[in-house]
């Protein structure tokens, strides 16, 4: 399922319009990023958690030369599926 996809499945579901449906996609996704960004995590009870992960600095290796490089640390978001979400695929 794409975007365009999901913007559909809203509408259907909700009886909104595509258009409304999109900038209300647009509005969450948004609010999510806007959390993440400042470092809190994002929870939806019976869907999951979306929170930010630290990862620390490590040593990789170029795949190319078989150099070795230094990896900077660096923050990554995650998601992690609530009970409800996790029956409902099972």
């Amino acid at each position: 399922m794409n975007k365009s996809d999901l913007v559909s499945a809203i509408a259907d579901n909700s009886g909104l319009s595509k258009a409304d449906a999109a900038r209300a996609l647009e509005a969450t996704t948004s609010a999510i990023s806007g959390a993440l960004a400042r470092g809190d995590s994002v929870g939806i009870t019976g869907f999951g958690s979306f929170l930010v992960r630290a990862r620390a600095a490590r040593t990789g290796r170029n795949p190319q030369t078989g150099a070795t490089i230094q990896i900077s640390a660096s923050n990554a978001p995650a998601f992690k599926a609530g009970k409800l979400l996790k029956e409902s695929v099972n």
